[in-house]
C-alpha cells in the first residue's frame, strides 16, 4: 500500500472505470491517507478517521465498480450493502451491526486463504504421506516387528509407490477417508430481527460443546487429494492468529459499500414503509461514527472503517438526511453521465471491456469476431440515444445492446466450423433497427 500514490491508485482504476475523475480522486485520497494514517504518532493516530464519501449519480456510471476496485487495490476487506434492505421488515429493518459481522468474516477468509498459501508446499507433502497410508496401509505388528532389511526394503517400496503416484498412476484408484463433518451443519438458531449475534453467539457455544464428527467416504484419488490437502493446511495455520490479523484488517482497511442510501433519505411522516426511513439512518450512524461490534471472533471497532455511500438521489438530496449522518459523509462527488465517447471507451479500452468479453465467448467456438471503428461508434451512438429516451441506466444498457446485436451468432455459431465474423456499421444499423428507431423501446429497457 504504501507504493500506491493517489495519482497511481487513479491509474489503476483508469484500466477498469471509465471516466469519472472527480470520483477516482476522491477515493484515491481516501486510500491514500490510510497509509498515511498509520505513519503519524500513536497519540494522534487514534483521533485522525476516515472522510467518508457519498457518490451521487444515476445507475450504470461506475460507483459500485470504483468501490470495489479500490478494495481490490488495497487488499482490503470489502462489504457491499444496500441500505434499502434495513427497511423491509419492520419500522427499523434488519440489525445494521450485521454489516460489521459478515465484514469480518470476509476478512477472516481472506486472511486464511493467504495463511493457507503460505503452508501449501507444506500441506501437499503431508497430504501424499497421507494418501500413500490411504492406498497401502501398513500392519501395526509389521510395524513393531521390523528388522534395519526390513526398514530398508519399506522405504524402498514407499518410494517405488510415491513415485507412481506422482506421474498419476492412481488417480482413479479408490480410497475410503474419514472428512471433518459440521456438527451445527443442520442445526440453526432462530432469533427475532434484530438479534442476530445472539443466535450466531448461541450456535457458535454450541458447536464447542457438540464437536463435528467426521464423515467416511470413498473417493477417487484425485479427488481426496484436494480435500487432504485442504485439511492439512487449515490444521498447519494459528486460527488465533488468523482472527487477530483479520480483525486488524477490519478496524484498519475495511472498506464498506453502503449503496441506494438515498432510499433512506428523508423522513416521510407518512404510512408504510417510509416511516422507517430516519430510524434506519439512526441505527446506521453509531456503526459510521464509530462504536464497538461484538461479532463471534469478538469485539470490532468501527471508527477507523472507511464507508462509500452512493445514491441516484432523483427525488432526494443528501441534506434530506439527517444531519447527524451527514456530517459523517463531508466528500460528496457528483458522478458524470456517460457520453456516446465514454461508451466507446467502456466497449474497447477496459482490461475485461464488453466487446473483448464476447470475442473470447465465440472465440470458444473456433469463431473470430471483430469490430469496425465505425460500427463501435454506432453502437455507442445508439445505447446514447436510448438512455436519453427512457431511464437512463447508464453502461448497463450496452449489455442489452451488444445481447441484441450479437444474437444470431450466439446462437447459431456452435462450434461448427471456424470462421471470421466483422460487424460493420451496416450490419449495427440492420440488427438495432428497432432500438434506433424507437418502435418497441420497452423490450430493451432492463
Amino acid at each position: 500500500m504504501n507504493e500506491l500514490t493517489p495519482k497511481q491508485i487513479v491509474r489503476e482504476l483508469n484500466y477498469f472505470v471509465v471516466g469519472q475523475r472527480d470520483a477516482k480522486r476522491a477515493v484515491a485520497i481516501a486510500l491514500r491517507n490510510r497509509w498515511r494514517r498509520q505513519q503519524v504518532a500513536e497519540y494522534m493516530r487514534d483521533e485522525i478517521v476516515p472522510n467518508n464519501i457519498i457518490l451521487i449519480g444515476s445507475t450504470g456510471v461506475g460507483k459500485t465498480e470504483i468501490a470495489r476496485r479500490l478494495a481490490n487495490l488495497a487488499n482490503a476487506p470489502f462489504m457491499k450493502v444496500e441500505a434499502s434492505k434495513f427497511t423491509e421488515v419492520g419500522y427499523v429493518g434488519r440489525d445494521v451491526e450485521s454489516i460489521i459481522r459478515d465484514l469480518m468474516d470476509i476478512a477472516v477468509n481472506m486472511v486464511r486463504s493467504k495463511k493457507e498459501e503460505e503452508v501449501i508446499q507444506q500441506a501437499e507433502k503431508l497430504a501424499k504421506e497421507k494418501l500413500l497410508d490411504l492406498l497401502f496401509p501398513v500392519r501395526k505388528q509389521i510395524n513393531r516387528k521390523k528388522t534395519p532389511e526390513a526398514e530398508e526394503r519399506y522405504h524402498r517400496n514407499r518410494k517405488r509407490l510415491e513415485d507412481k503416484l506422482k506421474k498419476g498412476n492412481f488417480e482413479d484408484r479408490p480410497v475410503e477417508l474419514d472428512i471433518p463433518g459440521d456438527s451445527m451443519a443442520q442445526m440453526q438458531v432462530f432469533g427475532p430481527f434484530g438479534m442476530e449475534e445472539i443466535g450466531t453467539n448461541l450456535k457458535d457455544m454450541l458447536s464447542n460443546i457438540m464437536p463435528g464428527q467426521k464423515k467416511r467416504r470413498k473417493l477417487k484419488v484425485k479427488d481426496a487429494r484436494k480435500i487432504l490437502t485442504d485439511i492439512e493446511a487449515h490444521n498447519l495455520i494459528d486460527q488465533d492468529e488468523v482472527i487477530r490479523m483479520a480483525k486488524e484488517s477490519v478496524e484498519n482497511n475495511g472498506i464498506v459499500f453502503l449503496d441506494e442510501i438515498d432510499k433512506i433519505a428523508g423522513s416521510n411522516k407518512g404510512v408504510g414503509p417510509d416511516v422507517s426511513r430516519e430510524g434506519v439512518q439512526r441505527d446506521l450512524l453509531p456503526i459510521i461514527e464509530g462504536s464497538s461490534v461484538p461479532t463471534k471472533y469478538g469485539i470490532v471497532k468501527t471508527d477507523h472503517i472507511l464507508f462509500i455511500a452512493a445514491g441516484a438521489f432523483h427525488s432526494s438530496t443528501p441534506s434530506d438526511m439527517i444531519p447527524e449522518l451527514q456530517g459523517r459523509f463531508p466528500i460528496r462527488v457528483e458522478m458524470k453521465k456517460l457520453s456516446t465517447n465514454d461508451f466507446i471507451k467502456i466497449l474497447t479500452h477496459p482490461k475485461s471491456a464488453l466487446i473483448k468479453q464476447y470475442q473470447a465467448l465465440l472465440k470458444a467456438e473456433g469463431v473470430v469476431l471483430n469490430f469496425e471503428k465505425t460500427a463501435i461508434r454506432a453502437i455507442a451512438q445508439i445505447a446514447t440515444e436510448v438512455n436519453n429516451k427512457t431511464e437512463n441506466i447508464g453502461a448497463r444498457r450496452l449489455h442489452t445492446i451488444m445481447t441484441t446485436l450479437l444474437d444470431d451468432y450466439l446462437y447459431e455459431q456452435t462450434g461448427k466450423k471456424k470462421q471470421n465474423i466483422v460487424i460493420t456499421k451496416n450490419v449495427v444499423k440492420e440488427k438495432l433497427a428497432d432500438i434506433a428507431s424507437d418502435q418497441d423501446l420497452s423490450r430493451y429497457i432492463l
